[in-house]
């Protein structure tokens, strides 16, 4: 089809031009040319051609003028020799020989429907060839990177320090790890390190952290930034680096963190309870009224008390609450502040932190409302889960008994007017005399 033959019938499709699933392209490895010759990605019809970085066009090209839709483009390891097979198989036979028919406006004249033909890879040859092109690209990144192992002619300069080093990458890789604490992982992970090492480079020349991806004003500050706040990593989130590591290829459409996170579930399913290597993390309460955070109940409860004015060990002592009342107290707390409400005056505000300042400036903070408000069975459960503090409470019911004991016991004072008598009839000058009596011969 001629180009302007072309672009005058996309301009007429474009009320029409409705892409039927998103379109994501895979990149092609690193130093690793799909097919020999032209990078150009034909069309399975016609004579179309598009570059590697505009292949989202050619399908939007299929699709507008062939009705032609590939399913799970992303998991094409090799989109070119992809197209090219099915291009030839094409030739060979009917399109509908290959692929679901799906009719749209099926229910409108026949003049206004439209059949679009999906290929994918419930069809066991696409499966076939999807398989087998994942397996050719893994091998040829295999190659690619068995041949940066071993490759003795490196050159290259370090991105902080400007030392410059030759012979295998592993020098400056380690170098830039233990010299400046700048890690990007064991180099036998790393695939096309010379474009990955531009890629860094680049970045930093452009005065772009590699962690954050924020830019500054000049390398010393960038320096600083990244030595202060411990960015001296790469973004693992950052899409652009998947291409150069291994594990990006062993399932194609599959991240790292979605093949690391597999393995970890499967390792959990096959091992063994064995508790032996637990290590104990620490946990953080939650302050009532703030985002303040600590790692001890104590902590918490101190900050609450000077913070906010907020005494939970005193209102326990008052109200002599046991352990169950704590709970729905806090509980009780927690839902009303999640809810910007004043549990005093029962005002509503817009944000967590207006509702602070009311309490603090009216001490409405200290005035609990009735018991009955709040000691009932729907505080029970918790308002937020795994609330730490809830696990942390003393159960004061031996307390309240132990002091119920000694409020029972009474305490009387002798009347010490007439010491002289007080002296004659003490309880314990006679008890002194009679110890005295008993030890006579």
């Amino acid at each position: 089809m001629a180009a302007s033959q072309y672009g005058e019938d996309k301009r007429r499709n474009d009320s029409r031009d409705c892409i039927l699933e998103p379109l994501s392209l895979p990149e092609s490895p690193g130093g690793v040319s799909s097919v020999k010759g032209s990078p150009s990605v034909p069309c399975i019809f016609c004579e179309e051609y598009s570059p590697p970085s505009e292949q989202n066009q050619l399908l939007k090209h299929m699709i507008i003028e062939h009705k032609l839709v590939i399913a799970d483009v992303k998991l094409v390891a090799d989109f070119k020799r992809y197209v090219l097979y099915w291009k030839k198989r094409f030739s060979e036979q009917p399109i509908t020989d290959f692929c679901c028919v799906i009719r749209t406006n099926s229910e409108a004249p026949l003049e206004e429907q439209e059949n679009y033909f999906l290929l994918c890879d419930a069809l066991p040859e696409d499966r076939a060839l999807r398989e087998k092109l994942q397996q050719q690209r893994l091998r040829e990144v295999l190659e690619q990177q068995q041949q940066e192992r071993y490759d003795m002619n490196f050159r290259g300069t370090c991105m902080f320090c400007d030392k410059e080093f030759t012979g295998n990458r592993s020098v400056l890789l380690n170098h830039m790890a233990n010299d400046h604490a700048f890690n990007v992982g064991l180099p036998d992970n790393i695939v096309n390190w010379k474009e990955f090492f531009d890629v860094l480079r680049k970045k930093i020349d452009s005065l772009q952290c590699l962690y954050c991806e924020k830019t500054f004003r000049d390398k010393n500050t960038l320096k600083d930034h990244m030595r202060k706040k411990l960015h001296r990593k790469i973004n693992a989130k950052n899409r652009e680096y998947d291409r150069f590591y291994i594990i990006n290829y062993l399932e194609f459409g599959k991240s790292w963190e979605e093949v690391q996170s597999e393995d970890d579930r499967e390792l959990l399913d096959n091992q063994e309870e064995d508790w032996s290597d637990w290590e104990e993390h620490p946990v953080y309460a939650v302050c009532l009224f703030c985002e303040k955070q600590t790692d001890t109940t104590e902590k918490l409860y101190i900050h609450m008390e000077e913070a906010h004015g907020f005494d939970l060990l005193k209102i326990k002592s008052e109200y002599g609450l046991n352990f169950y009342q704590q709970v729905k107290l806090v509980n009780f707390v927690r839902r009303e502040v999640h809810q910007c409400r004043c549990y005093s005056c029962q005002n509503k505000f817009q944000s967590k932190k207006e509702l602070t300042s009311h309490m603090e400036q009216t001490k409405h903070i200290t005035f609990l409302p009735a018991r009955s408000v709040w000691d009932q069975p729907q505080y029970y459960f918790p308002t937020y889960e795994n609330d730490t503090l809830l696990c942390t409470l003393s159960d004061s019911d031996d307390e309240l008994t132990a002091g119920k004991r000694k409020e029972d016991v009474p305490v009387i004072s002798e009347d010490i007017s007439n010491i002289e008598a007080l002296k004659q009839s003490s309880v314990l000058n006679q008890l002194l005399g009679e110890e005295m009596n008993n030890g006579e011969p």
